[in-house]
């Protein structure tokens, strides 16, 4: 099987790439253009496999991104790549997620692949969800974020396209690569000696591997649509840090500031995976403490960077 995977030097797209070239015979065609979390050393190990070929560029060029569809012709696209690093980048943002979205989209109609897999945002549901945890159902509530409404407008495209397509929306994912979010952000200051802050939020920290093999089945064929990749069970921010704590092995505990959550984040994003086990079957979920301990060690061999995050914390 021949799959495009854009971003692949990112975090999603690297574990993801990683694990089909360890372990599958499928070629792979990389599309990236090294913003962002992408980062040529992050498929080193790769580089010279004859089955993975890389390809800077841009999404955001049509031109582009229709020729290098037309030449591989890919059996199925993953469309990791995303613009998320600046909440007031709404430029970039539209750029790389909507436009850059349709794109793919439209290449992919035209080229007639068989299977197109995008990853979707919990914030596409919004900061004060209606209810919890959120079905399916759920409207779509993105006016929270740049990020949110951009990612939410490539999904649209995709669902109206016709295209034979799997969503996942996701809950927090975690591990090795990880450049956004608490994990890495932890991980920096606590090596810096910087006090941390955790807030009362609670989320649902899912392992990037596990994201990965779900993406092999659907690849493959199962599902169809969208689908909430989630654990169904969140746990406050504090056992998050709790967990880096122990994975970096220190002395002593530095004891973090307790701050409530401010008006533009949300108290829990819970998300329902009923659909979910319903088609991929009992998903076996990675242990918190397994997958805190997997980004950890990346980072004390590989360094920690980003720590990005999609909403403004005042």
């Amino acid at each position: 099987m021949k799959i495009l995977v854009t971003g692949g030097c990112g975090f999603i797209g690297s574990n993801f790439v990683l694990q089909q070239i360890n372990t599958t015979q499928n070629t792979i065609l990389n599309l990236d253009k090294l913003t962002y979390a992408g980062n040529l050393n992050n498929l080193s190990k790769v580089s010279k496999d004859p089955r993975y070929e890389f390809v800077q560029g841009d999404i955001c060029d049509s031109n582009l991104v229709s020729n290098t569809i037309s030449y591989f012709h890919p059996d199925a696209i993953v469309h990791t790549a995303a613009s998320y690093k600046d909440p007031d980048d709404w430029h970039n943002d539209t750029l790389t997620n909507c436009v850059g979205g349709a794109n793919l989209v439209r290449a992919a109609l035209d080229n007639e692949v068989g299977r197109f897999i995008y990853f979707q945002t919990a914030l596409c549901y919004g900061v004060k969800p209606l209810e919890q945890p959120i079905t399916l159902s759920h409207p779509k509530l993105p006016a929270n974020s740049s990020y949110a409404i951009s990612k939410t407008a490539a999904e649209d495209y995709i669902e109206i396209s016709g295209l034979d397509y799997v969503t996942f929306r996701l809950a927090n994912v975690i591990g090795p690569r990880n450049v956004s979010g608490p994990l890495p952000i932890f991980y920096q200051r606590i090596s810096g000696g910087k006090k941390c802050f955790v807030t009362t939020a609670r989320r649902d920290f899912v392992f990037v591997g596990d994201l990965a093999k779900a993406v092999v089945r659907a690849i493959d064929g199962t599902g169809s649509g969208a689908y909430h990749f989630s654990s169904g069970t969140d746990v406050a921010i504090k056992e998050l840090y709790d967990a880096v704590v122990e994975a970096m092995e220190l002395d002593e505990y530095p004891e973090p500031e307790i701050r409530e959550i401010g008006p533009d984040d949300a108290p829990s994003i819970l998300l329902d995976p009923t659909r979910t086990f319903e088609d991929f079957g009992d998903i076996e979920f990675t242990p918190l403490s397994e997958t805190v301990r997997a980004g950890v060690q990346y980072f004390q061999e590989f360094g920690a960077s980003g720590g990005y995050t999609h909403l403004k914390h005042k």
